[in-house]
């Protein structure tokens, strides 16, 4: 089982917990972005925070909530994930 989260899987939880719509390839265009850009706040991340950790059965650092843009982001939640499987 891949553990890592994808581009595509971060678009999908940021209109899932969010309710921001991120087209993924856009994203993945704008990976240095700030998450502000697309309209997201440091609530929104929380609820992406909180849905991986259920997902994921395992807690994430608290600094995944203070990411600024989807590349910190995903470069923090990933090697995390990675680290225990």
């Amino acid at each position: 089982m891949n553990t890592e989260v994808t581009v595509e899987e971060l678009a999908a939880l940021m209109k899932k917990a969010a309710g921001v719509t991120v087209d993924p390839q856009e994203l993945a265009r704008r990976m240095e972005t700030p998450f502000a850009d697309f309209g997201l706040d440091s609530l929104g991340l929380l609820g992406i925070v909180g849905e991986l950790e259920n997902r994921h059965g395992r807690a994430l650092p608290t600094d995944a909530e203070r990411c600024k843009s989807p590349r910190d982001f995903l470069d923090l939640v990933n090697g995390t994930l990675t680290a225990g499987a």
